[in-house]
């Protein structure tokens, strides 16, 4: 368990809602710290977790909002829409401010000297933070990461002078995080996702937006100049504060870009540090380009020298869940991409590879998997999977993909290799990928991303060893590899940002 105390709210009243994993770091935090908390959860679970962790039960329903001086909301719990949560709903009747854990955080570590980075997009999020982190940790600097990459902000050490914390923000945490200043801001990219929980695409990409709005001097905003949205970010701030552009689509007179996989650091229209980022396995394609040219800047913002920078690119290892390789059993390559919950996650997915077995589905976000269409001529088959295969279904019929619904996991899996082989055995492909990359969050079958990506990898080993598959990394396959990412987060309430 943490030693982080989080005392700013110390003889105060405090009302928390959601105790899933970051709840009840934050109201543990809180109560040693010296708040009175009264926490409540409309899961008995959580509630249950809370009381074998000493914090205080209180149904919130029952309490006078008047009398307390905040509200600590769940980043899993509707602020705004579809509509606001009923606690929400009382702390706006009584005026006091509704925030979340980061916003305690980013409170709590102010003028202690340590440093905070916070990486946020609707893709490629959980891959930058780690690779910022791997990078600052490969060059002896005193680094933890954290926030929805998996371990709570409360969960993390207490701070220190000359500390770096790399933060994953999630568009519901910033949300909820009105003055939050980090040292140096990542935005990576901006596309259609959770709009349920923001109303209309301009009311998410404003809400990331704000994870800039109160840099000032001394303070670097990191973000692509590669979409609309993040432009219009770009754009917009703060004057005090450094901007520093990134591309992967044109050779910038200043930034970050890397154009065919080489890239650039440029100042004045010239190259004045670099690196070929085919010396790094674990982050081919142009969208883990992008995620090596934020790194590249935000390190750069810390000062860290390009040489270190590059070493530490060339040996990141990658991450579980995106686009992991699981080996080849009979020629055929199995790759898992769960964390590819949105159609822009799986685009980066089936753009890698030819002669695609696709296990696709779950819970479908809006406009389903229609946007994927360019793409559909990579799939050999399609083997649907969850409550929204059939919807699935009718956008690959329209385009005449072959596919069949498995509803389940397992017998996707099982469908998926034996198509695979019996491709592969005829001549018919060289080289198949059963590809795990579901478009679609996992809600309805699973607890969370990782999960279904676990469950993939059990029926993948199970098959190796039925079959006497071979176990290597099959790193060999497919054009680029990289990792395809969503927004699922720890908050463990069932949604995600």
């Amino acid at each position: 368990m943490s030693d982080f105390v989080a005392d700013i709210f110390k003889g105060k009243r405090v009302a928390l809602f959601g105790l899933g994993r970051s709840g009840l770091a934050c109201a543990r935090s809180l109560v040693r710290g010296g708040a009175e908390v009264m926490a409540w959860d409309d899961r008995e679970a959580g509630r249950e977790a809370a009381r074998k962790a000493g914090i205080p039960i209180v149904d919130l329903n029952d309490v006078d909002f008047a009398f307390l001086d905040a509200l600590v909301l769940s980043p899993g719990v509707p602020l705004t829409h579809p509509r606001p949560h009923w606690t929400v709903e009382k702390a706006w009747r009584a005026g006091i401010e509704i925030i979340g854990d980061t916003e305690i955080f980013a409170r709590q570590i102010a003028g202690t000297g340590a440093k905070l980075v916070c990486i946020t997009g609707t893709n490629g999020k959980s891959t930058t933070t780690a690779l910022i982190g791997h990078v600052l940790q490969s060059c002896g600097h005193d680094t933890v990461v954290g926030g929805n990459i998996g371990t709570a902000v409360f969960d993390l050490p207490a701070p220190q002078h000359g500390r770096i914390y790399v933060i994953e923000m999630s568009s519901f945490q910033i949300d909820l995080s009105p003055t939050i200043r980090p040292d140096v801001a990542v935005l990576l990219n901006l596309s259609p996702d959770h709009l349920d929980r923001h109303g209309s695409m301009g009311n998410y990409a404003a809400v990331k937006a704000r994870l800039f709005a109160n840099m000032g001097e001394g303070d670097a905003a990191v973000i692509s100049v590669d979409d609309e949205w993040c432009r219009r970010a770009y754009e917009q701030v703060p004057e005090a504060a450094r901007r520093m552009a990134i591309s992967v689509k044109e050779r910038l007179d200043d930034g970050v870009c890397a154009i065919s996989g080489v890239l650039e650091e440029r100042e004045g229209g010239r190259t004045v540090k670099g690196m070929d980022l085919s010396a790094a396995p674990a982050l081919r394609g142009a969208h883990n380009w992008q995620n090596a040219c934020a790194a590249w800047a935000a390190c750069r913002a810390l000062k860290i020298d390009g040489n270190i920078i590059a070493r530490g690119i060339r040996s990141f290892p990658g991450l579980a869940h995106r686009m992991e390789q699981l080996g080849s059993i009979d020629g055929v390559v199995f790759v898992n991409d769960s964390k590819a919950t949105n159609v822009d996650a799986a685009a980066r997915s089936l753009s890698s590879f030819d002669d695609i077995y696709w296990i696709a589905g779950g819970q479908a976000k809006t406009g389903g998997i229609v946007d994927l269409k360019p793409l559909f001529g990579r799939v050999r088959k399609a083997f649907l999977i969850g409550q929204d295969a059939q919807a699935l279904a009718h956008t690959l019929a329209q385009e005449g993909v072959a596919h069949e619904i498995s509803h389940d996991m397992e017998t996707a899996v099982k469908a998926a290799f034996e198509a695979a082989r019996a491709a592969r055995e005829s001549g018919d492909v060289t080289r198949p990928v059963v590809l795990l990359a579901p478009a679609c969050a996992s809600f309805d079958q699973y607890r969370s991303f990782e999960e279904r990506g676990d469950h993939f990898r059990a029926l993948v080993q199970a098959l190796k060893e039925r079959a006497g598959g071979d176990s290597g990394s099959g790193r060999d396959v497919g054009k680029e590899h990289g990792a395809g990412e969503g927004d699922d987060g720890i908050d463990g309430t069932g949604a995600k940002a």
